[in-house]
């Protein structure tokens, strides 16, 4: 019996580098300068990192929203 999963059956995991904890939240955030106002780009984070991410995009005016992952449909 095997002890991996499937691929594409694994967990997300956080988008901070190195971090390599489950995702349970989700931010939504986007560059007006590069993007168009409706696109949205999608950072996870554990709970861990989530404040981190949160800052680094906020003080950049990029986050436009931050969910918890089981209720992300993005």
């Amino acid at each position: 019996m095997s002890t991996t999963e499937p691929a594409g059956t694994a967990p997300p995991v956080c988008s901070r580098r190195g971090c390599r904890q489950e995702a349970r939240w989700a931010l939504v955030w986007n560059n007006p300068k590069v993007h168009t106002p409706d696109r949205r780009k999608t950072w996870l984070a554990c709970d861990e990192h989530r404040g981190y991410l949160a800052d680094f995009l906020e003080v950049r005016g990029f986050l436009r929203e931050t969910v918890p992952f089981d209720e992300f449909t993005g």
